[in-house]
């Protein structure tokens, strides 16, 4: 479907850019490459899903689970960090934390295709390689809470200035991993992000039926952590919310917790499409489509200057990537199929 660009919603966009002196002055401060790149990541992070879910129709795959409307709370946030020393901890949702953390698109394709020179070694989807600095997600919802905060911990005593980041369903948040590991990041002042993706619904549960508010503002004042909310549907102010969270880190303010509030354009995953449209009144996902946030940041761009035929040209650098590592991929389906004997291998610690 064709997106249209409503007014009111472009000048909404650049409103909230401004709504916050310290996040407006840092985005007034970001050149045009930086903005590109942005673009960029938001562009490819889109074309990933779009292949995943191609790949489903046509039965490469029985199913992927997708983050269509929500690129903004993944992209933002790692390229407010710093990527050469901070440590990411995505979701499979935000999998297109994995490319802007510079692992090739193709591994995560090959992860979805489980061949033998995937970053798991064919073991599972769930993508991360510690050599880009991803640590691979645990499927149970909220566990990587505690592990972020020990990896943080862990920094802190080395006296490093590194922050690691991880994102939380709402849903996740009624976990009693992440309550914990929440008091714990709290309570030891430690140097990470947890930003908890309020996407309006867990699996089919909407936050209204496992969260009393129906909002999460207030959830860091649960831990006595600081914290905020951006708009998870606007890549800037995801941008300057996760950078000004990072330099509180360093400086040794403890850990931020920061509501993204966006929406899932989809189901739970591929194969339950019909019952998340029923879910919620067509009207909300008319609504939030409108706020596509590609659509707006390209509205954005262009009202400031860069040309449709800049954008026009990062957009088809993005889709060759996309195309040649969906090739990659494939051409590793035929040829590197994992040994069955490799499923022992890396089961230990210091074992082959």
């Amino acid at each position: 479907m064709q997106w249209t660009p409503d007014p009111a919603l472009v000048v909404a966009y650049r409103a909230t850019t401004r709504r916050d002196p310290e996040r407006h002055r840092r985005i007034a401060a970001l050149d045009e490459t930086t903005l590109l790149d942005l673009y960029a990541g938001l562009v490819r992070t889109r074309l990933q899903d779009i292949t995943l879910k191609r790949w489903v129709k046509t039965g490469v795959l029985s199913k992927a689970w997708l983050g269509t409307g929500e690129e903004a709370a993944t992209v933002g946030p790692v390229h407010a960090l710093d990527r050469s020393r901070d440590i990411v901890a995505p979701m499979i949702r935000n999998a297109g934390a994995c490319a802007e953390m510079g692992m090739p698109i193709a591994d995560g394709f090959r992860a979805y295709l489980a061949t033998a020179d995937s970053p798991s070694g064919g073991r599972d989807l769930h993508v991360g390689s510690l050599r880009y600095r991803i640590l691979q997600p645990i499927s149970p919802v909220g566990d990587m809470v505690p592990v972020v905060a020990g990896i943080a911990l862990a920094a802190k005593l080395r006296k490093e200035e590194t922050v690691a980041l991880t994102w939380v369903g709402d849903g996740s948040t009624g976990a009693g991993a992440a309550h914990e590991g929440f008091g714990f990041a709290a309570v030891q002042r430690v140097p990470a992000i947890f930003i908890v993706q309020n996407n309006q619904v867990a699996l089919g549960t909407r936050v209204d039926q496992h969260h009393v508010p129906g909002t999460l503002e207030r959830l860091p004042d649960a831990y006595g952590m600081a914290g905020g909310v951006f708009d998870g549907n606007n890549v800037l102010d995801a941008w300057a919310a996760t950078r000004l969270a990072a330099e509180r880190c360093r400086a040794g303010e403890g850990p931020m917790m920061l509501i993204a509030e966006t929406f899932r354009m989809g189901g739970h995953a591929t194969h339950d499409e019909r019952e998340a449209r029923a879910t919620f009144p067509a009207e909300w996902f008319a609504a939030w489509g409108k706020r596509d946030p590609i659509g707006q940041f390209e509205e954005y761009l262009k009202a400031d200057g860069i040309p449709t035929d800049t954008l026009l040209d990062v957009e088809a650098r993005v889709e060759a990537e996309i195309l040649a590592a969906e090739q990659e991929a494939l051409a590793s389906r035929e040829t590197r199929v994992p040994e069955p004997a490799s499923a022992l291998r890396g089961v230990y610690a210091g074992q082959e």
